[in-house]
């Protein structure tokens, strides 16, 4: 955890342990686009094509088919709320030409806000070799969004949008619930767990806090939460405690991400995603510091002495309009009204089923010939196995990735956090799992 403002680090534990950032990557994604914006070389209205490339990624995406039309300031939206996969490669091609010269771009920005531990490979997050990072790097990369593109910023904390009949809450549980968060954004692949880049306001004063590795999506925000309590409560001597410096000072270590796959994903009947809501038994222990969970509330204002992560975490949202992102170039008035009424009656089209597939390809039956009374002792082809290494469809952030073959292969799973006390369970995937290329959960 540290400030936004001076970079100071409050805690810290496994600050720089290497991670697989999931789609914590559409932080970057979106970095390098709205850089683009601002220097001039693309517009909001921008429009961009959905290609068959990014049509192809898995979900979590919009599901749009390959030649749909977008404004970039519509896919932004999509791709940060819904961690839509797709829309991350729609923006990659067009603003970087294509995935790879994108990711080249991501990396120099990377390397220019010093984050040295990080490197993309693409811009969702799905799993890939290369595609690494840390707390300390992610907490570099949110402070640079609050301090460089501070116009732009209402992206990261959008609470939920519309397209269509279809409305899509963040999957940042804080958003609406935590008195002043304001951001960033979730990731998940089986291999990183749960990760939450998140940050809120309290008087003026603004904390971002980085959770890596969670065992599912309400810890990573009740975690991150007891983060932002203690330190907005500020209790205890803080000066005699040992400091910490700032971001950029945290010492990088030295070994590969840890994978997370057997602990996140194994015997679970369906695989997790970033849309987890998994619920909290009670609520959840707040580390050492001995600052109740209720630090929250009195800081805002509100007197809610039993108010457990666990609660607030399970009520709804704070009521908000949603942010309505539609299909084709910008539009208002009786257009974007017109616009927006296409798009929910496509989602009325039904779709071809199996059956129905079957049926239209049905032959009449040919008129039985003499020599046809007899049946036929020949039995049907037997329908092809699935094939055993077949991945179940699912709505990860980004592709589960494959367990290590061998226990012994596992690298130590530490916990992870741009603090001190374990609330950044390390993010990692021993070898980020090789993909066309963020697990449903991994594309929230």
């Amino acid at each position: 955890m540290i400030e936004a403002d001076s970079g100071k680090v409050l805690e810290a534990e496994n600050a720089t342990m290497p991670w697989y950032p999931a789609s914590l990557s559409k932080l970057m994604t979106a970095y390098v686009t709205l850089q683009a914006v601002k220097d001039g070389k693309i517009t909001l209205d921008t429009v961009f094509t959905v290609s068959s490339v990014a049509a192809s990624q898995s979900p979590s995406k919009m599901g749009f088919r390959p030649g749909t039309h977008l404004t970039v300031d519509n896919t932004l939206k999509m791709m940060l709320v819904k961690s839509a996969n797709d829309m991350a490669v729609v923006l990659a091609e067009g603003v970087g030409g294509s995935i790879d010269g994108f990711s080249v771009m991501m990396n120099q920005t990377a390397q220019k806000l010093g984050m040295t531990q990080t490197s993309y490979v693409n811009p969702n997050g799905l799993p890939a070799d290369g595609q690494i990072t840390s707390a300390r790097d992610m907490a570099i990369l949110a402070r640079a969004f609050i301090k460089n593109l501070p116009e732009y910023e209402y992206f990261v904390h959008i609470p939920s949008i519309r397209f269509g009949k279809r409305i899509t809450q963040n999957y940042n549980k804080l958003i609406g619930r935590y008195p002043g968060a304001d951001g960033f954004k979730t990731g998940f692949i089986c291999a990183s767990g749960y990760n939450l880049v998140a940050s809120a306001t309290h008087d003026g004063r603004r904390l971002i806090a980085v959770v890596l590795g969670a065992s599912s999506g309400t810890m990573r925000a009740v975690r991150a939460a007891q983060l932002l309590d203690r330190g907005f409560a500020n209790n205890g001597l803080p000066w005699l405690k040992p400091s910490l410096g700032t971001v950029d000072q945290l010492a990088p270590i030295n070994a590969s991400p840890p994978d997370l796959h057997d602990e996140v994903c194994s015997g679970k009947r369906h695989r997790p995603s970033d849309e987890d809501d998994t619920p909290i038994a009670g609520s959840a222990p707040s580390s050492t510091s001995g600052d109740g969970s209720n630090a929250m509330f009195l800081a805002s204002g509100l007197q809610t002495s039993a108010a457990k992560p666990s609660e607030w975490l399970a009520a709804a949202p704070a009521p908000s309009d949603p942010i309505v992102v539609y299909t084709g170039p910008t539009r208002t008035g009786a257009s974007l009204t017109a616009a927006v009424a296409a798009d929910a009656a496509s989602q009325d089209t039904p779709k071809r089923g199996k059956k129905s597939r079957v049926a239209a390809k049905k032959k009449p039956a040919e008129p039985k010939t003499a020599d046809a009374g007899a049946k036929s002792d020949a039995k049907p082809a037997a329908k092809p196995a699935r094939h055993a290494n077949a991945k179940p469809d699912t709505k990860p952030d980004a592709k589960p990735a494959a367990a290590p073959t061998e226990a012994s292969a596992k690298p130590a799973k530490p916990k992870a956090a741009a603090k001190p006390k374990g609330d950044n369970k390390g993010k990692g995937e021993g070898k980020p799992a090789k993909t066309s290329g963020e697990p449903k959960p991994a594309g929230e």
